[in-house]
């Protein structure tokens, strides 16, 4: 979890919560991006889906690539 562990100790912060229509939502947030937001997929363990989550500021920071699945696919 070392993008995770550095997200937040640069004041960013990761957040588990149901968003309707979501059941489970997962997103990663700095103080001005949020570079990743995910919906559980059917089966999927929490762990997987942060673990999933942990990926997403370490290729932010490299590419400016953000992921939107949450929002787009309805998780």
């Amino acid at each position: 979890m070392t993008n995770i562990q550095a997200l937040i100790a640069d004041g960013g912060q990761i957040t588990l919560r149901a968003a309707d229509p979501v059941e489970c939502a997962a997103a990663a947030a700095d103080q001005h991006n949020t570079p990743e937001m995910l919906g559980r997929r059917k089966g999927q363990t929490l762990t997987a889906l942060i673990k999933q989550l942990d990926w997403a500021p370490g290729r932010y920071r490299e590419t400016g690539d953000s992921v939107d699945e949450a929002h787009s696919a309805g998780g």
